[in-house]
């Protein structure tokens, strides 16, 4: 049996000719090797131990079961089970499910995704970054950062459940573009036919994919790059001028600062100190004048620019250009969407923004700064600090929220906040409780940390403290006051413990931003 990676490589190899047409795929699903690499990457996952709706997990699973496993797929007699679907917490005030499948269906599924991830990702397009290896949302709201500069309008979007809507002969029509392998495109169909059980009774599936099913974000990243080709060739179309029209004025300052440079440097050995001094206030003045000037035509009729950002279902688009050409574009897109995909974007969530007020992305708030201060240089001169560029926002309700979430917070009658303690980690181990609260805020400010304000998480930092201390008070039935004596070392908040090396200490997580 050919190793797994070999094989995935070269499936890699041909994918980067985009004409390529796969053949002859799901023999690689009677190789015992791929489904040994499969188990090894499921079971550290803490939910691959879930059982689904027939007790199954994956301490069950042996090279007997694989090979039987193999046998069923040979001769074509695999059956997915239906998937159990739960609703494990609240958005919004909306239930989120999410669908558990038998371990079976797991490694089965796991290895599809190798194999489809081989194929796929090398066309993929680069301002996709949801489900992707090597990206998530940071490398997103980079993409945002770096290339949304000088953006007029933002143009939010979210498809509407998506993940309940897509259609299956449109996915399966896509698949079969690259793939004429009919024993894996119908065993791809029965994953998305097999079905869900919801308290107790089983229901049909005519459309969408298991959430949280291994293959559905791959399926969905197939489906949707279609949206992103198209959100591409149109952004190509849009563009228009190869740079913005520069004032004259502006020009004009410029080749005066830089006729005096020159000048300097032809005649400065020969030049008194005097006239030294006397050129350099020159030239300050000019500077100071050339930034009381915008470089560019803000609204230049020939200068047109999209730029566009999806992380699964939700994307982002900056547009520089007018409002009405961001109506448009989110007019046509809503119309390609319902169309050729059959899906819908989220009326509510469709927003157009301009961009001197935040557009909401992955949880950030997103503006593009309009920034007339200026900050020195090193050869004393100043400049601009940063004007047009995009900036990244925590949210205040954000951080607000994840402490009542966690029950750290409450809020008073007039509106101040009140550390508490958590009541569910009062009979906790005294360093299980700190770890707890650590990990919970390392969590919270690494998702953060693009943020050009994340000092305002030092405000979460320190309630979380208080609530930390209040909950050994609550343990120990003893004042705020002595608690914080108790556990003071070195000065600082923490926890000292024995282990066989010997004496240890954990401290409350220090200020980090």
């Amino acid at each position: 049996m050919r190793n797994p990676k070999v094989v995935l490589n070269s499936l890699t190899s041909k994918a980067q000719d985009e004409s390529y047409v796969f053949k002859r795929l799901y023999r690689n699903l009677y190789n015992t090797e791929f489904y040994l690499e499969a188990y090894a990457k499921l079971f550290p996952n803490k939910r691959s131990n879930t059982k689904g709706i027939d007790n199954d997990k994956i301490g069950g699973m042996s090279i007997g079961r694989i090979e039987c496993l193999i046998e069923k797929l040979k001769e074509q007699t695999y059956q997915p089970k239906p998937v159990g679907r739960i609703y494990p917490s609240k958005k919004n005030d909306k239930r989120q499910p999410l669908d558990i499948s038998n371990f079976e269906d797991k490694l089965v599924q796991e290895v599809l995704r190798q194999i489809l991830e081989s194929i796929y990702e090398p066309q993929f397009s680069n301002h996709s970054h949801g489900f992707r290896p090597n990206r998530n949302c940071h490398t997103a709201l980079k993409e945002i950062r770096n290339t949304f500069t000088g953006a007029r309008w933002f143009i939010e979007g979210e498809i509407k459940d998506f993940f309940d809507h897509i259609d299956h002969h449109i996915l399966v029509g896509l698949l079969r573009k690259r793939i004429r392998d009919e024993k894996l495109i119908n065993l791809i169909w029965k994953f998305l036919r097999a079905g869900y059980v919801e308290e107790w009774f089983s229901h049909k599936t005519y459309s969408g994919a298991p959430q949280g099913g291994i293959i559905s974000p791959l399926l969905s990243n197939i489906y949707l790059h279609e949206l992103d080709k198209y959100v591409e060739k149109y952004a190509s179309d849009y563009s228009k001028g190869e740079t913005g029209t520069h004032y004259i004025e502006y020009l004009s300052l410029s080749s005066k600062i830089n006729d005096c440079k020159k000048k300097n440097i032809c005649d400065w050995e020969q030049i008194t100190k005097e006239e030294k001094a006397e050129r350099l206030s020159e030239l300050k003045v000019l500077y100071k004048e050339l930034q009381n000037h915008d470089s560019k035509v803000l609204f230049d009729p020939n200068y047109r620019r999209m730029k566009y950002v999806r992380y699964a279902d939700n994307f982002i688009i900056g547009v520089i250009g007018s409002k009405k050409e961001a109506e448009q574009i989110r007019k046509n897109l809503t119309a390609y969407l319902a169309n050729r995909l059959k899906l819908e974007l989220s009326a509510e969530k469709a927003l157009i923004t301009h961009s001197q007020k935040n557009a909401r992305f992955l949880d950030y708030d997103i503006r593009v700064v309009r920034d007339w201060h200026r900050m020195k240089m090193p050869n004393d001169t100043k400049r601009r600090k940063v004007n047009y560029q995009v900036k990244l926002f925590v949210p205040h309700e954000k951080y607000l929220k994840k402490l009542l979430d966690l029950g750290a917070l409450k809020i008073g009658s007039n509106n101040e906040w009140k550390p508490v303690y958590r009541p569910y980690l009062v009979h906790n181990d005294n360093l299980e409780i700190l770890c707890k609260y650590n990990a919970e805020i390392e969590g919270f400010y690494d998702y953060y940390r693009l943020a050009s304000n994340a000092h305002v998480l030092q405000s979460f930092r320190q309630t979380m403290k208080y609530s930390l201390i209040k909950t050994y008070a609550k343990k120990y039935k003893s004042p705020v006051s002595k608690i914080m004596t108790r556990f003071k070392i070195n000065g600082k908040l923490g926890i000292c413990y024995i282990t066989k090396d010997g004496p240890q200490i954990t401290y409350f997580i220090e200020q980090r931003m």
